[in-house]
């Protein structure tokens, strides 16, 4: 058993016994250094119900449970009591998990959470924004797992609209039958190409009609590419057929393009849905909400739902001609999902440009009266910035993920051959090692940071390997598997001992390894997986670096020290692995 919820379970036992209350919850924390113990229990919310100072309660505590073997001492600092285990409690834990590989994971059902993440554009390459919504939505999917919930990955495709009928009135217009293929570059990458085609000649009509006297807002709604391009999502909209042939094959070179991108940075999905499929969902949902009177039309057709009394405004979900807005799409695929997978929870990652639309969209659903409203989640996060005059665009604005994951490649390269980390490997696995380093220092730079907070990406920087980096934890981890490599033991036999306060404290911190997944899955926040990462990296190279595992001066130690390795090993490999980041076995 882990060791907090033994000293949990002993503790409540105590309260019962001695004060008759049957409680379930209680504050077990790690004890804090500068303190004697190994755990410590908050009793200040006992205090009301035991009506005694809070270090009567806990020394009466205290002096209960160190007649249970599990517990050798105890102290009082006011209303903490720190506990000391016994060696044998930890040496038992290390005995039961050292090999296990999957410690600290959770199998099982909790709950069918859906995880909508990436869901791109298909006029232009993923860029930069879109990593960190690649790399947190697919890191969520896999601590969700990990705290035992059955998970579904989903993006919606955005693959219909004005935005693509811009690049393919360009191709149509400037392509000359142009392919990925004739062109030897990625699909997206090349219908992206046409946008900003597209973009170049509608602003020079722009302004030859200004030249011409036209005012610059009329001359925006007038320039005839624009008029052109709506003519064509006319068209597309009826059902034209050669311009759907040609949508169909242009969304097809750019899904290509996607799949290598999403390929390289290790991310996949379990459902890909297309708007084109689905922007005509929500308009029964409307039609609900009209006939419970919960929604209202206007004189001009248009319905609205009023929103004020709960501090927001009103906002319009069906224009007066019967079109949908975009939130009209959302109410009807958070239904359609609902239905059709019996979700438990539906998450959504997306920027926090959108805050107040998901604000507005899960009230409501609340209004309409469905029962899993309040089951609907916003994993918001802020923008990244680049610092400037590094990693300019091939258009100078915009970093796309596949130029930023070759210069993390590259980074990677100049660093290893500068460390001479890499010297001895073949050309294959220098090319693999620098390319799970490269794209491991990316993800962990990006993960280790609350979603909130707004990111300066430095690529110098990330590929550290010294500091809270992913090249750290990565060195850390292929240097233990070169520690057990050197003692090539198949069978390690732990006696129970004495642990010096290093192995103690590294023991208690890979012991709350599930704690640490379950509130990242909780709060919907990789960081908390990545940063306990990096604390168990900086103790176990704390205590490598002052007591030797291999030349230990017993042979009991020796055993004992291995196993601890090990675990920290398989430990930091499935942590790295929820953050979708590889652990190289050497470096």
């Amino acid at each position: 058993m882990n060791p907090k919820s033994l000293v949990k379970e002993h503790s409540l036992k105590a309260i019962k016994d001695l004060y008759g209350l049957h409680i379930h919850n209680i504050e077990i924390q790690s004890t804090k250094e500068e303190f004697e113990g190994d755990y410590t229990l908050v009793v200040f919310p006992l205090v009301k119900e035991v009506r005694k100072k809070p270090e009567e309660i806990a020394q009466e505590l205290g002096n209960v449970l160190v007649q249970q073997e599990v517990f050798i001492s105890f102290n009082v600092v006011k209303g903490f009591l720190n506990l000391e285990l016994n060696p044998c409690v930890f040496t038992q834990l290390l005995r039961e998990s050292y090999l296990n590989v999957n410690y600290g994971l959770s199998e099982g059902n909790k709950a069918r959470i859906m995880v909508e993440y990436s869901s791109p554009n298909t006029n232009k390459p993923i860029h930069l924004g879109h990593i960190r919504n690649n790399l947190l939505g697919y890191s969520i999917s896999n601590i969700l797992k990990a705290a035992g919930n059955e998970v579904l990955k989903s993006q919606i495709i955005n693959d219909r609209g004005i935005h693509i009928c811009k690049s393919m009135l360009a191709w149509q217009k400037f392509g000359k039958g142009e392919t990925p293929f004739s062109a030897k570059i990625k699909g997206d990458h090349l219908v992206g190409k046409y946008y900003v085609i597209f973009d170049k000649e509608y602003q020079k009509q722009v302004n030859e009609l200004v030249t011409n006297g036209l005012d610059k807002e009329e001359a925006k709604k007038n320039a005839p590419i624009l008029l052109e391009a709506q003519v064509m999502l006319r068209k597309w909209e009826d059902g034209d057929k050669e311009i759907r042939q040609l949508w169909a094959e242009m969304n097809s070179w750019v899904y290509e393009g996607f799949e290598q991108t999403y390929k390289r940075l290790g991310v996949n999905f379990d459902l890909i849905q297309y708007e084109s499929n689905t922007y005509l969902l929500g308009k029964d949902v409307i039609e609900e909400g009209l006939s419970k009177g919960v929604l209202f039309k206007k004189e001009d057709g248009s319905v609205w739902a009023d929103l004020t009394d709960d501090g927001l405004d009103q906002k319009l979900l069906l224009r007066g001609d019967g079109t949908s807005v975009y939130i009209t799409q959302d109410l009807g695929t958070a239904v359609e999902r609902f239905t059709r997978f019996q979700l438990g929870e539906l998450i959504y990652t997306v920027g926090n440009e959108q805050d107040y639309h998901f604000q507005v969209l899960f009230l409501i659903l609340k209004k309409l009266g469905y029962a899993w409203a309040d089951k609907l989640f916003h994993l918001s996060y802020g923008m990244v910035d680049l610092p400037s005059g590094k990693m300019k665009s091939r258009e100078g604005t915009v970093v796309d993920a596949d130029e930023l994951m070759e210069e993390m490649h590259k980074e990677a390269v100049k660093k290893t051959e500068e460390l001479g980390k890499l010297d001895g490997y073949t050309e294959a696995e220098k090319e693999h090692t620098n390319e799970m380093i490269g794209l491991g220092a990316l993800k962990y730079y990006v993960l280790k940071v609350d979603p909130k907070k707004r990111i300066l990406f430095d690529p110098n920087e990330s590929i550290d390997f010294n500091g809270n980096t992913g090249p750290f934890v990565q060195y850390t981890y292929a240097r233990i598997q070169s520690v057990l490599r050197k003692a090539n033991q198949q069978i390690i036999t732990i006696t129970d001992q004495q642990l010096n306060a290093t192995e103690r404290s590294l023991i208690i911190l890979l012991a709350s390894f599930s704690d640490s997944i379950e509130k990242s899955a909780n709060t919907l926040n990789p960081a908390i997986v990545a940063n306990y990462i990096y604390d168990v990296v900086k103790e176990f190279n704390y205590f490598y670096q002052n007591y030797s595992i291999l030349n230990a001066e017993y042979e009991s130690e020796k055993q004992l020290r291995l196993a601890l390795a090990q675990w920290t090993g398989n430990v930091i490999k499935s942590a790295l692995n929820l953050l979708g980041i590889g652990a190289p076995e050497r470096m």
